[in-house]
């Protein structure tokens, strides 16, 4: 059974950045090129890479395609969201080289919108992510770059896609973003117990290679590491061997 390690690149103005809990008012802003962050990557063994267009997230559109385009021509398998709102977004990234959209506000506004594109592209070209916040003791799925609260649930979205042919799910535990916390396991143990088909990609707080570890033994799929990698709690290299 395979198991990703995905770094990220999360990308505002077409620089790396780092946000905490999705506030965009707690921004870091990384010195390092994305092109050149992402070559790194690439030379030290990764076959994926997240990116997320923040520009995007807010205002509806690939305000970051340019920069995307050009990490995309470097070799690696992209995985690229944030702004994606009708199928002609699904395209233009399709067409720079994107392998999978991550459709995120869209897939808790529209779902059925969200289930014709996994009939027409496939479930291996689109990961689901539903982004969540406890909030008394339902995960709720806010939007729009996690700014804006919306009534469905994870619980009712992540096994209502499984049944339309969703394969790929990302699930971020919102409070643990950007905080170097460690992922929220009884969020994986409960996406595994739901929704036991969907290939879950765990983000959010890693900060160990025990984290990733654990999310394996949790039954996640996949990790992805941003802030991290970024700050140097552990090399790309290490979390590939683990």
């Amino acid at each position: 059974m395979n198991f990703d390690i995905i770094p990220a690149i999360d990308l505002r103005d077409g620089r790396v950045v780092r946000l905490r809990q999705g506030d965009y008012a707690q921004q870091t802003t990384y010195a390092t090129d994305p092109r050149e962050l992402a070559l790194r990557y690439l030379h030290d063994g990764a076959r994926w890479l997240h990116l997320v267009d923040l520009d995007g997230a807010r205002s509806g559109g690939l305000d970051n395609l340019t920069v995307i385009k050009a990490i995309a021509e470097d070799g690696l398998q992209i995985q690229a969201g944030g702004g994606v709102r009708v199928e002609d977004d699904l395209r233009r990234l399709f067409d720079v080289g994107v392998h999978r959209v991550v459709l995120g506000s869209v897939a808790i506004r529209e779902p059925e919108q969200v289930a014709r594109w996994l009939e027409t592209y496939g479930s291996e070209r689109i990961t689901i992510a539903l982004d969540t916040r406890r909030i008394d003791d339902r995960w709720t799925l806010p939007s729009a770059g996690w700014t804006e609260p919306e009534a469905r649930t994870l619980d009712e979205l992540a096994p209502w896609y499984v049944a339309r042919g969703a394969r790929h799910l990302l699930c971020t535990d919102i409070e643990r973003d950007g905080m170097l916390a460690g992922f929220n396991l009884d969020l994986y143990r409960h996406l595994a117990d739901i929704a036991p088909q969907l290939a879950v990609q765990a983000s959010g707080g890693v900060r160990s290679l025990a984290d990733i570890r654990a999310a394996r033994e949790v039954g996640a799929r996949g990790v992805i590491l941003g802030r991290a990698l970024l700050e140097g709690r552990f090399t790309l290299e290490e979390a590939l061997a683990c």
